[in-house]
């Protein structure tokens, strides 16, 4: 049995949509579909769920959101229509206009409410569609069949163990089974939302759910590729990777997987097959638990902005037992989590993203250590970027730091932290985030001898 999931662009229309019906017929053990909300026909276009979020803002701020409400219907009925299943649209219509004009006290589940609506709707087209060219297929609302979510203490949602055994019960399903992304419920029946992009990790978790062989991730491209094509043309494609260098480029900024879609697939050990629906015989990208073989030694290089470094000196610092976690407390505390922590005999520095580490906080916590642990200095650098080198063939390897560090600074990029992965499958470079982008060109360009 294949859990499928595809993403907005391979939904975005009725052309699409007939081709990935086209995809889901040519092989029979594809069982389970999962949907994202319709994305953008072309470039000016707005995805479905960027439509969604302008109507429950408008709502919220109390002006007229009925013109968003039309448009929103409109890019529904345009895909109805010309899949001939118009009448969908009422139950829809009705849909999404209930869950907009609802009462709401919590302005946050509201949102998710009215966002969730994008590929819910979508899941009810395809499922409409494959029956109407005689496919048996059933639309798999999430609190049916039992996908329970809660949020963390950081409002962060989390799948709740039970979740797994509920939806197991999909893979005795006779008809095909086209559940929405993006969203469950929780134990009191709303709605609750993953990040965006979050239909990854629903695929991921139904995988896991019906133990599946394979989870199948349908994109726009053949390939994921070793660097960003907006960076570099035509960049080295990777035909297998492994779900920690996976994890380790989706940190830094690789955007093909959700970065929390892999762990359910990870924990039972089950395959991902990254593929394009406008070349569906392409083989793709697959991850795995561990590789066959190996294209290149570097398997990908991948930067992000919008880190910090908190950086404190205390003499003797490392005869002071707990010295460490009384600073990890201070930062928990304060509700920043750590990112990496290079360290020297007399100094440590703290990485962390800088959407959490605010100027508030910032000023909070620097109070706090200077008060508490009685440090000579903390100074704290802003607006850095993290440029990662994964590959799992580099453990086994001489030289590849070197390389780096010398391409680097050839091309004039100042390094401001190094620092290497305890599994030794990756290297960090700490850059100011205006040299991101050519950090990675220069790595690319010497790495991969272009």
């Amino acid at each position: 049995m294949k859990v499928a999931k595809f993403g907005g662009s391979s939904l975005a229309d009725a052309i699409h949509i007939k081709q990935v019906c086209d995809i889901i017929d040519q092989d029979s053990e594809r069982h389970i579909i999962v949907v994202s909300a319709p994305g953008k026909r072309y470039s000016d276009d707005s995805k479905v769920t960027d439509l969604l979020i302008n109507l429950a803002k408008e709502r919220l701020a109390g002006t007229d959101y009925n013109p968003s409400l039309l448009a929103v219907f409109e890019r529904f009925e345009i895909i109805a229509n010309d899949l001939s299943i118009s009448e969908v649209m009422d139950s829809i219509k009705k849909k999404i206009s209930t869950v907009a004009s609802a009462p709401y006290t919590d302005e946050i589940k509201y949102l998710d409410s009215v966002k969730a609506m994008g590929e819910d709707c979508s899941a009810v087209i395809l499922a409409a569609y494959l029956n109407s060219i005689g496919r048996k297929a059933k639309y798999c609302n999430p609190k049916d069949c039992g996908l329970i979510l809660e949020h963390d203490e950081v409002g962060k949602a989390i799948i709740i163990d039970e979740s797994y055994e509920n939806l197991a019960k999909l893979a005795n399903e006779d008809a095909l089974c086209i559940f929405p992304g993006f969203f469950g419920y929780n134990s009191k029946g709303e709605i609750i939302t993953f990040s965006r992009g979050g239909s990854d990790i629903t695929g991921s978790v139904l995988a896991g759910a019906v133990m599946a062989t394979v989870y199948e991730n349908w994109t726009d491209v053949d390939n994921v590729f070793a660097v960003n094509p907006s960076i570099v043309k035509n960049p080295f494609p990777i035909t297998e990777i492994t779900y920690d260098e996976m994890r380790e480029l989706a940190y830094a900024g690789f955007s093909v997987l959700h970065e929390e879609a892999l762990f359910p697939v990870y924990k039972r050990g089950i395959p991902v097959n990254i593929k394009n629906t406008n070349n569906p015989s392409a083989k793709g990208t697959t991850i795995v638990s561990k590789r066959t073989h190996y294209d290149s030694l570097v398997t990908g290089i991948a930067g992000e902005k919008g880190f910090c470094t908190v950086t404190i000196n205390k003499y003797l610092m490392n005869r002071q037992v707990g010295f460490l976690l009384g600073l990890l407390t201070i930062f928990a505390q304060e509700g920043v989590s750590i990112e990496h922590i290079p360290s020297g005999i007399d100094s440590v520095t703290l990485i962390v993203r800088k959407k959490y580490f605010t100027p508030e906080k910032e000023q909070i916590i620097v109070s706090r250590i200077k008060s508490e642990l009685s440090v000579e200095s903390v100074h704290v650098e802003r607006d850095l970027a993290i440029v990662m080198i994964v590959g799992q063939a580099m453990a086994n390897s001489v030289g590849i730091m070197a390389r780096a560090a010398s391409a680097l600074g050839n091309a004039g990029i100042n390094l401001k932290i190094v620092n290497q992965g305890a599994s030794e499958i990756s290297l960090m470079f700490g850059v100011s985030e205006a040299y991101c982008s050519y950090a990675v060109k220069a790595l690319y360009k010497e790495l991969f001898k272009l």
